[in-house]
Order: structure tokens, then sequence, then C-alpha cells
């Protein structure tokens, strides 16, 4: 994870392309934190990464990751959304500018039990203050799960001190 920035920082494309690669050296940083807390807690993996757009995947299990009706919860998944898409427009991002989600949207479409899900997040639009993310999620059946939207705004200067 990334503590403290150096002057010769990568863009968080770069940086996330060489920990894919297996390239990233110890001395590597870049000015976001990777991996994240929350994904590193729930086993997220990135496992490809692109201008404004992402792929994680997860291993589900609803026994680890069950709602009271014994599949995966519909949380869980909102979570692996928002990681994606996060991630996705986080490769836009240049020094001194952060971002927060302002809205998210899903619309599940059948259960998961027990799968490897995999979450892809891309651009829809891409503005200098909003996006707009599509995420697709899908078990490895090939079959979609869930449907996710999110609009994100870019924060910088003074908005994106501290986060």
């Amino acid at each position: 994870m990334t503590t403290s920035l150096s002057p010769n920082a990568l863009p968080v494309l770069d940086y996330l392309r060489r920990q894919l690669d297996g390239t990233l050296r110890p001395e590597d940083t870049t000015h976001m934190r990777y991996p994240t807390a929350i994904s590193q807690l729930l086993g997220f993996r990135i496992v490809e990464i692109g201008e404004a757009m992402a792929v994680i995947e997860l291993d589900a299990d609803a026994l680890r990751h069950g709602n009271q009706q014994g599949t995966v919860h519909g949380g869980l998944l909102c979570e692996l959304a928002d990681a994606a898409i996060g991630t996705a427009h986080s490769t836009l991002m240049d020094r001194g500018e952060s971002f927060t989600s302002i809205d998210l949207r899903a619309t599940f479409l059948r259960p998961v039990w027990q799968s490897r899900l995999l979450a892809r997040a891309w651009a829809t639009h891409r503005g200098r203050t909003i996006s707009h993310y599509l995420c697709e999620i899908s078990r490895d059946d090939g079959k979609q799960v869930a449907s996710v939207t999110s609009a994100v705004m870019t924060l910088r200067g003074d908005h994106a001190q501290g986060r």
C-alpha cells in the first residue's frame, strides 16, 4: 500500500499495470492506496486494468457472504461493483485529484450460491467533473447476476484534500 508520495510517483494506471504483471518494485508509489483495505478484507483481486476500465474478481460463497435466504448478499455485489468502478475511475486521476461516488444503482438478475464472480466496469461517459459507469457482474458459468450503474464525481484542489 502507498504510504508516502515520492516526487516520482507513478500514474495510477501504470502502478496497477505493474502490480498486475508482477513488475511493481517496492519503491514504486502512486497517489492512491492500492490494494485498498476493503478489497483486502473481502478478497477482491484486480485481474484486468485499462484507462477508465477495470475487471475485479471474487470467489463468492453463500456460507461466507450469505444473506438470510442462503444466497450471496446483494450488498456484497454492490461493494464488488463499487470497487470495480472506483478502480476504473482511479486510472483517470492525476496527482492532487480524488473522487467520490455520488450515485449507485443495482439491478439483481439471478442468485449466487458459490461462484467466482467477475465485475467488469467501464466508463459510459467521461466528463470533467461527473463521469458515469456501468458494471456487469457475472458468475463463472458466464451468466450475468447484476448490472450496476454509478455516477462518480472527480474532486480537485481543496475538495480533494484528505480524501
